[in-house]
């Protein structure tokens, strides 16, 4: 399969496959451990940015839930449109995550789950650097990122009949881009999914 525009396969995957993921995703429990100790790590009506939102389930209905203020942001239009239906008391922007842009220090939180790994290897350190620039001073960042370094294709994503690809670097270099974005590494820990897993890092603005 051509894959040019790796962006373009990845908004049209979820355009296609919204529902579907969310029944195959969306009903994990991982998720509440990670939004409750958030929760209490910023103000209570903090301002959290979700990068790569989806259908705004479960992520940013539950920072909502919880008081936060919650902007979110995807690449695809079908998931956005949900995620307005699902979350009507959060903002949804649909936007390319690497040319979306914010003031500086306008959140509280930027949170950013499975959403790195389908963003070409090149244009993540540089977002990487604003999502730092977003946060304010002892503002935090709580992202999943590729545990072992991989680019490839599934051309029959969960089973759908669509393709879908990703981009990961290694949790060793994740780290460091992190580090060198201007944040401290706080945290770090594998998260097991099926055969693999993902990284999760928990990093500070000072």
């Amino acid at each position: 399969m051509d894959i040019d525009d790796p962006k373009e396969l990845v908004r049209h995957g979820y355009d296609a496959l919204s529902l579907r993921y969310d029944q195959a995703y969306g009903a994990e429990t991982k998720y509440q451990p990670w939004i409750r100790e958030l929760s209490g790590r910023i103000p209570a009506d903090g301002r959290v940015l979700d990068l790569g939102c989806g259908s705004g389930v479960p992520v940013a209905r539950a920072l909502a839930t919880a008081g936060c203020r919650v902007t979110g942001v995807d690449i695809s239009g079908v998931q956005i449109r949900r995620a307005r239906e699902l979350v009507p008391q959060a903002e949804f922007v649909r936007a390319d995550a690497t040319a979306v842009d914010f003031p500086a220090a306008s959140f509280d939180a930027v949170v950013s789950f499975y959403a790195l790994i389908h963003i070409p290897l090149d244009e993540q350190p540089p977002l990487l650097r604003k999502v730092a620039r977003w946060l304010r001073p002892g503002g935090w960042l709580l992202m999943t990122t590729g545990h072992r370094a991989w680019t490839g294709l599934d051309e029959d994503w969960l089973g759908g009949g669509t393709a879908m690809w990703w981009s990961h670097a290694d949790a060793a270099t994740n780290r460091a881009w992190i580090t060198q974005a201007g944040l401290t590494v706080e945290q770090e820990e594998f998260v097991a999914e099926g055969e693999g897993g993902h990284a999760l890092f928990w990093a500070r603005r000072d």
